[in-house]
């Protein structure tokens, strides 16, 4: 039974924080009236987080940071418990969960887990 578990957690491990596009994303836009905050003049960071997930708020450093050394590009935090809507009509399933918009809103790369902040830096390059 363990060795069943631990082999279930490889992979997570493996994908947790890598961006990839997903088929449902393909042309979604989201605005600033979803969002709940301004997008970027190039890009924006999206974060969906919980009240007690640990690696949100690493999360959020990572992106505040990313946002603050690239001009143009914000960062918007979402409360995942908060928008139930928009986790269900975006197909959230984990926090945190990072969408990378272009400049018009859509969205361009999706990553679940923690990223790293080369990472983000070249999502965003598919996004400016």
């Amino acid at each position: 039974m363990r060795a069943a578990a631990r082999g279930q957690g490889v992979p997570h491990r493996r994908r947790s924080g890598r961006t990839r596009v997903r088929g449902q994303d393909e042309g979604r836009r989201l605005g600033a009236a979803e969002l709940g905050g301004e997008l970027g003049a190039r890009a924006t960071l999206v974060q969906f987080s919980t009240a007690f997930c640990a690696p949100c708020r690493a999360t959020r450093r990572v992106l505040g940071e990313v946002a603050g050394l690239v001009p143009g590009v914000a960062h918007v935090e979402i409360d995942a418990e908060a928008r139930l809507d928009l986790v269900r009509e975006l197909g959230i399933r984990a926090t945190p969960t990072v969408l990378v918009l272009d400049a018009v809103g859509r969205v361009v790369r999706r990553a679940a887990g923690q990223p790293r902040k080369a990472d983000v830096i070249a999502a965003l390059g598919e996004a400016v």
